[in-house]
C-alpha cells in the first residue's frame, strides 16, 4: 500500500491544524512548505514495539486480574524455540 503524501503551506497548516491530523489518522503523510521548501513533515506513528519482558510482564498481569493464562500458538512457540535454539552472539563492527 502506497502512502499518501499531502502538500500544504505553512498558512494552511496553522489555519486547520485539525484537518491535517485528520488526513494523517487516515494514513497520510502530510509536507508543510514554506515557499515550496519543505519544512515539516507530519506522519502516523509505527506500531507500538514492546520487548520481550514487557509482553511477560503483560501476559503475567493479564492472567492475575482474569485467572486466564495466555497460550502460544504452537507454530510461534516452535519457532521462538528454533530461533534461540540457532541464535549467535552479536558481534558488531569496532568503530575506529
Amino acid at each position: 500500500m502506497e502512502t499518501r503524501v499531502l502538500h500544504v503551506s505553512e498558512a494552511e497548516a496553522g489555519r486547520d491544524l485539525a484537518a491535517i491530523l485528520q488526513h494523517v489518522r487516515a494514513g497520510a503523510e502530510v509536507v508543510i512548505e514554506c515557499d515550496a521548501q519543505p519544512v515539516a513533515v507530519i506522519r502516523p506513528v509505527g506500531p507500538v514495539r514492546r520487548t520481550i519482558s514487557e509482553c511477560i510482564a503483560l501476559a503475567e498481569a493479564h492472567e492475575k486480574e482474569t485467572g486466564q493464562a495466555p497460550v502460544l500458538e504452537a507454530d510461534f512457540a516452535a519457532d521462538v524455540e528454533e530461533i534461540i535454539r540457532n541464535r549467535k552472539p552479536w558481534n558488531p563492527p569496532s568503530w575506529d
